[in-house]
């Protein structure tokens, strides 16, 4: 399994949402905008701070998640 360095876990940032490095950008809040037919270059330059992979590793880990797999994550 691919180690997803981006997406972290901190219990006292967005309610412990799993989170891009750190920041207050959840992994939800980017799957739903993809889902609602915002493009990755829409989400870039809404929040100029993202970056493609952290965008593309939020999907890879909406998608392991909805298999019900578990992933560990990094502690921001």
């Amino acid at each position: 399994m691919e180690t997803l360095t981006r997406i972290t876990h901190q219990p006292g940032v967005m309610g412990g949402k799993p989170c891009i490095r750190g920041l207050r950008v959840t992994v939800g809040m980017i799957v739903g905008q993809i889902g609602a037919g915002r493009s990755v270059e829409e989400l870039m330059a809404e929040y100029p701070y993202l970056e493609r992979e952290d965008v593309l590793q939020a999907l890879r880990y909406a998608a392991w998640r909805a298999e019900e797999r578990e992933v560990p994550l990094e502690r921001a």
